[in-house]
């Protein structure tokens, strides 16, 4: 049953692939906002934001990455929507084929996405003059981290993708996690905010995200903020993929 599900799931996820290959700028879309936010705040904003000491792309990058997630996975939901309308779920039930492998192929296919368009932001971070004098084990946390919380919003898009009764509706659902950080620790510090929205901004699940990852590209004590991003990430990804998974069942029954 096991290799069957392997097996069937590096099937779909090749299918799935070649579809964003030939349809390459859902990636490329997914690159350019954030790689244009990070060039709006640090050339047009940066010199009036008061964000301590270093660089103001290296303050703002871990929040740019979290934005470039939020939005890929947007297509995520849209992709599922559009397998769901054209009948191949059917056909797939169809077939001897195992059935978490057809969601699983488009969590991966998230996976692959997003690690492109993660990549071509920290580049152009890059050139517009990041640095970190991080070593390997925290570029691992960080891609450790970064991992979690695109598996978590994945298998929301996944939820999203499947309940959405129209193409707009699947992405929608994306519009309030792109917002998120802008509400966070990312782009300013939280304690320039007056109190509701500082307390909001403290608590809420990107600003422990951000805090980690900028701990850890700047070699700074990490503190309890690694923890807290471990959490939000793994809650929601358990409630979110427990979530999908009974709604795609309760579909296959009906």
């Amino acid at each position: 049953m096991k290799n069957r599900f392997f097996g069937d799931t590096t099937v779909l996820l090749g299918r799935s692939l070649r579809r964003i290959a030939r349809s390459p700028d859902t990636v490329v879309t997914t690159a350019v906002l954030p790689i244009a936010f990070l060039l709006l705040f640090v050339y047009v904003f940066g010199g009036a934001i008061q964000h301590g000491s270093g660089s103001y792309v290296t303050y703002l990058l871990p929040g740019i990455l979290l934005i470039t997630i939020a939005s890929g996975v947007s297509y995520t939901a849209f992709r599922l929507f559009q397998d769901l309308q054209s009948g191949i779920f059917e056909r797939f039930r169809s077939m001897p084929i195992a059935r978490p492998a057809v969601l699983w192929s488009h969590v991966l296919t998230s996976l692959v996405a997003n690690l492109v368009s993660v990549a071509a932001v920290i580049g152009a971070a890059l050139l517009m003059g990041f640095r970190s004098t991080a070593g390997l084990p925290a570029w691992l946390a960080v891609a450790g981290l970064l991992l979690l919380f695109t598996l978590a919003l994945t298998w929301l898009a996944v939820i999203a993708g499947l309940a959405a009764r129209s193409g707009d509706g699947a992405t929608a659902f994306s519009y309030p996690l792109i917002f998120l950080p802008f509400v966070s620790s990312a782009f300013v510090p939280t304690s320039t905010m007056p109190g509701p929205v500082r307390a909001f901004a403290e608590h809420q699940p990107t600003t422990s995200i951000v805090n980690a990852i900028r701990s850890l590209l700047t070699q700074r004590p990490v503190g309890a903020d690694i923890w807290t991003a471990l959490a939000w990430c793994i809650g929601v990804l358990v409630l979110a993929y427990g979530s999908a998974m009974l709604i795609y069942h309760r579909r296959q029954r009906g």
